[in-house]
């Protein structure tokens, strides 16, 4: 459906461990903004071996990051620290201010940075209206509050249509 597609990404795939960061990195991406909650640990977790490694793996690749998140100081700085990225905090995301703002941070532009994010109507569809390529990753962990439970039902929905037409777009191409 046309309506959805402005929550659509660019990319979905299961998990941001199973991203390709060295292909990005020599598609000429250099940063990365991330959502924290469900993209990168379950919900209110710390920084765990695996996100830590990840985020020295981006720098050892020369790419910057940012954590972008609409959680409050507390529970993103501690993150930030304990991978060691830029962050925003309480960014009303998808107001796309804080978007750019987290570019300005890394120094990067709409050209090569991505994000990757667990939520189209929050994550994905702020980053795709402020230009940036999206990556939607499935939640790591079904344990939510109750306000994203509801909202990941709507999600269900465009999910549906977006599988439809990615579908269709491949049957195009073997053609």
């Amino acid at each position: 459906m046309r309506i959805f597609k402005r929550f659509y990404p660019k990319e979905y795939v299961d998990s941001v461990y199973s991203i390709d960061f060295e292909k990005l990195y020599r598609e000429g991406y250099r940063g990365v903004l991330f959502d924290i909650d469900n993209t990168l640990v379950p919900h209110g977790a710390p920084a765990d071996k695996r996100a830590r490694k990840l985020f020295q793996r981006l720098r050892k690749l020369g790419m910057e990051s940012c954590l972008i998140s609409n959680n409050q100081i507390e529970r993103v700085k501690g993150f930030a620290d304990g991978v060691g990225s830029k962050f925003i905090e309480n960014a009303h995301k998808p107001s796309t201010k804080n978007y750019f703002r987290a570019m300005e941070q890394m120094g990067t532009t709409l050209q090569n940075t991505i994000f990757i994010g667990d939520q189209l109507f929050t994550d994905i569809y702020g980053a795709n209206r402020a230009g940036i390529w999206t990556i939607l990753v499935k939640p790591i962990h079904p344990k939510e509050e109750i306000q994203i439970v509801l909202k990941r039902y709507l999600e269900k929905i465009v999910l549906y249509f977006y599988k439809r037409e990615r579908k269709r777009e491949e049957k195009k191409k073997s053609f």
